[in-house]
């Protein structure tokens, strides 16, 4: 905030040579013999006018300075300050004004730019996935015409190449969710039962077993395709990390009053405790991430965390080293929800 302190510092040098301007006017009036009520009544003038001029330039540019940080403050978008500061009364106030609009007009127009470039970028992404899914899918097709050992194990590569195009396609989507989603009233079984078709090869080659409770009665507000894609990002990672021997996931639900809570439990490696806070990370893979023969990238819950917060639902996990992990993932029950 400014200061009058601060404000008279600066003032310095013009009050030193008023104050000598006075002094050589009273001693020229002396030496003319001039009385000395009048070179008091001089000087009372020039000093008043003075502090008069101060004052008031102080107060005009106090208000303009502090209100322009105050608004800075409050302003989440503090490149727009140009647009609600009010144009000051002093030369100085106006020139920053000016600077401010210029500044803010130059800074859209960047982003602006790198903006369309970034659509472009997605647009191109997003039409790569969806041709190169036509190759993917005719490779399926003809490994399910000649079936053996070897046409399996091509099989289910092929399988996590989908699965990673497929990955690819909604984290270039992630940061637009608005424009792709339908709210709809959708039954949760339908939800991990699409989820658990997307890994059926996997859950049999794995030979995991599959324990689903109270799941028939549950409905739920949400985008059943987004949804698919988060149940199913936690479900490859409970696969992934499974361990050897009797391997298991439990999913099921609680329902509320006001929401639905899904439960993912499995009873694979776990993550030690001092990474479960960073687990929602972009990029992170903790010590499980650099296990010889898993290979993990650190996105699939990173984007599972963005994506339920873009459409309102909760997301949170616990797990212990050694015993496994608990997702959870909370729906609401009303069709109101607040989107990001």
């Amino acid at each position: 905030m400014m200061s009058f302190k601060d404000f008279i510092k600066e003032k310095m040098v013009l009050i030193i040579g008023i104050i000598l301007a006075l002094i050589s006017v009273e001693i020229l009036l002396l030496a003319y013999h001039v009385g000395i009520l009048v070179r008091v009544y001089c000087a009372v003038i020039v000093i008043f006018v003075l502090l008069l001029s101060i004052i008031i330039e102080y107060k005009n540019k106090k208000r303009f300075y502090n209100q322009l940080l105050s608004n800075m403050e409050e302003l989440q978008e503090k490149y727009l300050i140009s647009e609600i500061v009010k144009t000051p009364n002093f030369i100085e106030g106006k020139i920053l004004k000016e600077i401010l609009q210029d500044t803010g007009k130059s800074m859209l127009e960047n982003v602006n730019y790198y903006k369309n470039i970034q659509e472009e970028y997605k647009e191109y992404i997003e039409l790569w996935i969806h041709e190169v899914k036509i190759p993917i899918a005719a490779s399926k097709m003809i490994i399910e015409n000649n079936k053996n050992e070897i046409t399996k194990s091509i099989d289910e590569e092929l399988d996590k190449v989908e699965n990673y195009t497929e990955q690819a396609l909604y984290y270039a989507r992630s940061n637009a969710v608005e424009k792709d989603y339908i709210i709809t009233k959708t039954n949760l079984k339908e939800i991990v039962n699409g989820a658990i078709l997307k890994n059926k090869t996997a859950l049999l080659n794995e030979k995991v077993s599959l324990e689903l409770d109270n799941l028939q009665a549950s409905d739920v507000y949400t985008d059943s395709k987004w949804a698919i894609f988060i149940v199913n990002q936690i479900i490859q990672n409970a696969i992934k990390y499974s361990k050897k021997d009797e391997k298991k996931i439990e999913i099921s639900s609680n329902e509320k009053s006001d929401k639905v809570i899904l439960y993912i439990k499995d009873n694979g490696i776990g993550i030690k405790k001092g990474e479960i806070t960073r687990v929602f990370e972009r990029g992170f893979t903790g010590e499980n991430g650099r296990i010889i023969g898993q290979k993990s990238t650190g996105i699939g819950l990173y984007l599972c965390k963005k994506l339920c917060d873009k459409l309102g639902l909760g997301i949170e996990l616990n797990s212990e080293k050694g015993e496994g992990t608990e997702v959870r993932i909370i729906f609401p029950k009303s069709s109101y929800t607040n989107f990001k």
